[in-house]
């Protein structure tokens, strides 16, 4: 990931357009470019996608499956500069998404906790999303948060139970067991060779 030295306060990055079809994160008052997924990457985010969007269906559910759309941390409070973080998936009830939607000159970032995200590690990610991003999600609340691996061969599903998450890793042939998705239909192999 990249850095700008360009220091933004986050309604300043909600407004940030250095036009380009760059994608962006704030970490600590700064743009951290978030590459482009590899083809791998992409095709587990599609299937991931349509599992969840047919979860969500078969459960009857308010809630929408969405790429590209922010999550606002907060504050980190050792640098007192805001956070926002760009998830490969994220899954957000209807409401959520109206309040996104109702403004048009912002970015489709929102301040409160979705139910679901969703990070495929990268090469240059694997720290990040292991720690950085888990921890940042367990503050915030998220109530579930899915690491998938393809190098390491795992999916891994954290369900926030008194304010920590609970891991469950699965390989192989194992079916994905989520409790906010119970209805969701697929194995860790199916996703890590999407």
């Amino acid at each position: 990931m990249t850095k700008t030295p360009l220091q933004l306060s986050f309604e300043e990055y909600l407004t940030y357009d250095d036009g380009t079809d760059n994608r962006y994160e704030l970490v600590d008052g700064e743009l951290v470019m978030v590459p482009l997924p590899t083809g791998d990457h992409s095709d587990v985010i599609d299937l991931l996608s349509k599992g969840i969007e047919t979860a969500i269906s078969q459960q009857q559910q308010p809630w929408k499956v969405k790429r590209d759309v922010g999550v606002y941390i907060g504050i980190n409070l050792k640098t007192g500069r805001d956070r926002s973080r760009t998830p490969d998936l994220t899954v957000l009830t209807d409401t959520q998404w109206a309040v996104i939607k109702a403004d048009k000159t912002r970015a489709a970032v929102f301040r409160t906790a979705p139910l679901l995200v969703v990070e495929i590690v990268s090469p240059g990610s694997k720290k990040t999303d292991y720690d950085t991003k888990l921890l940042e999600y367990k503050n915030l609340g998220i109530p579930e948060y899915w690491i998938v691996d393809l190098k390491q061969k795992k999916v891994l599903i954290l369900t926030l139970l008194n304010s920590t998450y609970q891991v469950s890793e699965f390989i192989a042939g194992a079916k994905i067991i989520s409790s906010t998705l119970p209805s969701f239909n697929l194995t860790a192999q199916q996703i890590l060779s999407a």
